[in-house]
Formats: C-alpha cells, structure tokens, sequence
C-alpha cells in the first residue's frame, strides 16, 4: 500500500519511490534476487535493461556510434566518456587541487593521492595500493608471472610498459627528443638525464660567455693612444 504522500516506501531502508514497480526493482538490492537471466552464459541481473547490455557481450553489438570518429559502444555512457576524448570536457574536478577528469573514476582514484587511502592490500606482504591494477603487477613479484612476451626474441616481461620500451632494442625507434640538441632517445629516463647535462652545459657556456663580455679589454700602459711617429732632423 502507499504511504500518505502516495509514495511506495522500502521496508527495509524507508526509500520511497513514485511508482511500485520501481519499488519492486529496488527490493531486489536487499533481496539479491536476479530473475533475468543470459540464455548465453546463464548469468542473472536484478533489472531486464541491465540484461540487455549484457548480452552485446556476446552479440558484439555496438549501437552508440561516436559521431566524430564512428567508434561504436554497447553502452551509451561508454560513448559519453568517449566523446570526451574529442571535445577535451573534464567534469570531474579535484576540489583540493583543482585537477580535472573526464571520468568520475578516475578522479576517486585521484583522490587517494590526498587522502593517502590504499585499499588494495596485498595477501602475500601486506603491501597497500591505491589502485587495483597496480596490485595486480606487484601480485607477479610473488607469482613470478612474466605474461608480455616479446615477439622478437621470447624475452617475458611482467609490465606491458616494460615490453614496450624492450621492443624499441629492436626497432630502434627512439621517440624522446631534446628540444636543446635535437637529439633522440628510446626511454624518457634517458632523455631526462641528458637534459640535465644539457641545461648544465648550457649555463656553464653563458656564465663563461657573460664573464668575458663583462671583463675589461687590455689596455696600454701608456694610454690607447698610438705611438707619435718620428720626425726627421
């Protein structure tokens, strides 16, 4: 029955909803219960349109298309965060540092940078982590897992990143330039330190340069007159 405001209230939590199938939808947080099932995989969701989404899983649907590029989504707020790929919009602002993002994940995870939260604990060392994928790579400390491999030579790598920097051995591609002397690097580590050396060299160069500009010229004992010619007796 709804309540006095015509309002359908949760007995469990006193939420209230307008209509009772809305109602009837909430119950099933408490109630756990999942009445649509995938007839592909068997897995059960509380709402049918979360169902729907699911099963795009297996069809390999995309009906939200990007209208800039034409990259499709099963999900419209899987297009939604896309599209902030083009338009650069960053919603999603840090209200200690003014850091902005475009997806509201990421400025939770962000957020910990502030707050010095790590929730993500590891069972083997008890070593704590902001972010789930960064346990992950530690768990291949323990594990010894090496899942990159390199299709060159075979060598494994527990970092995608790390496979990426190896695989410039073989390419020779060197993508870090300095802005100084143009030259090339493979690794950005590499073009830091270089810089380093540069600036340094640089300044050395300039102090030199304004210490000699700035010194008086050698002057005549005499005065900077030139010497009287002779006269014939």
């Amino acid at each position: 029955m709804p309540c006095e405001d015509g309002l359908h209230e949760c007995r469990v939590c006193g939420k209230k909803f307008s209509m009772k199938d809305y109602l009837k939808r909430h119950e099933r947080v408490h109630s756990g219960e999942r009445p649509h099932k995938c007839s592909t995989c068997g897995k059960g969701f509380s709402q049918f349109s979360h169902l729907i989404k699911h099963e795009r899983v297996h069809s390999g649907e995309r009906p939200h298309k990007c209208s800039t590029c034409g990259k499709g989504f099963s999900q419209a707020s899987h297009l939604t965060k896309h599209v902030r790929v083009h338009s650069g919009e960053r919603p999603y602002e840090c209200s200690t540092c003014g850091k902005a993002f475009s997806e509201s994940g990421s400025l939770a995870v962000h957020m910990r940078v502030h707050s010095g939260e790590r929730p993500y604990k590891c069972s083997k060392c008890e070593k704590a982590f902001s972010q789930t994928g960064d346990l992950a790579r530690h768990m291949r400390v323990h594990s010894g897992e090496r899942p990159y491999e390199c299709s060159t030579c075979g060598k494994t790598f527990t970092q995608s990143s790390t496979l990426t920097k190896h695989k410039r051995v073989h390419s020779g591609e060197r993508p870090y330039k300095c802005s100084t002397c143009r030259k090339n690097f493979a690794q950005s580590s590499s073009l830091a330190v270089h810089m380093r050396r540069c600036n340094k060299a640089l300044n050395t160069d300039a102090a030199e340069s304004e210490t000699k500009s700035d010194s008086p010229e050698e002057s005549d004992p005499e005065g900077s007159l030139p010497p009287a010619k002779k006269t014939r007796t």
